[in-house]
């Protein structure tokens, strides 16, 4: 249901913006969508949420492909990019109350509650916040963990996105957001992208018109800094990052699984370049598979620089270390 009204959202953009074409929209289950019974962490398919929507893409059978930004590989397989990054929604993570814990916060609920998340990420930061929780596995669809936590005792509460919960018009069940002080967020966690065939430039012209700059300056230097540590589902990688005044700030982290060891630094830079008019032929460059037309060139050169080097000052304080040893555990 939320893939569809993420792709509905899009679409309605795009019949707004192109009044003469007409969009037909296709749906179709992934892997991801199959295969409830185990962690996400645990089947160590990068592709989980994309492949058979790719295959689709590549067989012309369809021509966009609306995704969840963080569900997308910071590599994509040849012949394919993010032609748009949409206008990212709250990135941060919610937490939603059995009904009986209802006006309570995490701080307050009684030992030993159990908190269902299938995130590494959400479970390594807060098992170090709130050591008197249990941390539990918990799978499917919105709809799903939302009837699981109502209708059963097994869990105080679930954390989820924001904005998965605000798209789906369930906001009022946010009991808490979680500030990046108590949770960094998944990489481009809140932005929807649409990935298109490479040499399609019709249709890459088409919806680089749904790029929001902002967004994609912002997600760059997040799958940069992603990309350099070799981060993805099996591992806790978090982040933050602002953009104010023309300056581009990346908080960027790595956990132990239980959250006893981590890194976590912040850089910036300046991404504010006028748009040139000399970007004409090179503006296909992909940066972390994105392809940003109306974004200038430099700007996304500079935010891509960014994610890279402060990788780079985590790998030399031993962001390695943290995360082979998360990824043995996660394996075993």
């Amino acid at each position: 249901q939320l893939a569809r009204i993420q792709t509905d959202s899009v679409v309605e953009t795009l019949r707004e913006l192109y009044p003469d074409l007409c969009f037909e929209i296709v749906a179709m289950s992934t892997t991801g969508d199959k295969i409830l019974d185990t962690a996400l962490s645990k089947i160590g398919e990068k592709s989980l949420f994309t492949k058979e929507l790719e295959n689709a893409l590549e067989r012309n059978e369809v021509d966009l492909v609306v995704h969840s930004l963080k569900d997308l590989p910071t590599s994509l397989p040849p012949g394919f990019t993010i032609g748009a990054v949409c206008k990212r929604e709250n990135p941060l993570d919610a937490v939603v109350f059995h009904p009986k814990n209802c006006g309570k916060t995490l701080n307050l609920l009684p030992e030993k509650s159990v908190i269902g998340t299938s995130s590494l990420r959400r479970a390594a930061q807060l098992k170090k916040k709130f050591p008197q929780l249990e941390f539990r596995d918990i799978r499917g669809n919105l709809n799903t963990r939302l009837k699981k936590l109502d209708e059963q005792e097994d869990f105080s509460a679930i954390i989820l996105a924001a904005a998965g919960l605000k798209r789906m018009g369930w906001e009022h069940r946010i009991g808490q957001l979680l500030s990046p002080e108590d949770c960094l967020y998944a990489v481009g966690q809140g932005a929807l992208a649409v990935e298109v065939r490479a040499k399609d430039q019709e249709i890459l012209n088409m919806v680089s018109a749904l790029h929001d700059a902002d967004t994609v300056l912002r997600c760059v230097a997040e799958r940069a800094f992603m990309k350099r540590l070799e981060g993805g589902c099996s591992v806790p990688v978090a982040v933050n990052t602002v953009l104010k005044d023309g300056q581009l700030y990346l908080t960027g982290a790595v956990y132990s699984l239980d959250g006893s060891d981590s890194l976590k630094e912040t850089m910036q830079t300046s991404v504010s370049y006028p748009q040139q008019s000399e970007d004409g032929p090179n503006d296909d460059v992909q940066h972390v598979g994105i392809t940003a037309r109306n974004v200038p060139g430099r700007a996304l050169a500079a935010a891509e620089s960014l994610g890279v080097d402060l990788a780079s000052l985590l790998l030399s304080k031993g962001a390695k270390h943290i995360l082979s040893v998360a990824r043995q555990l996660n394996d075993a």
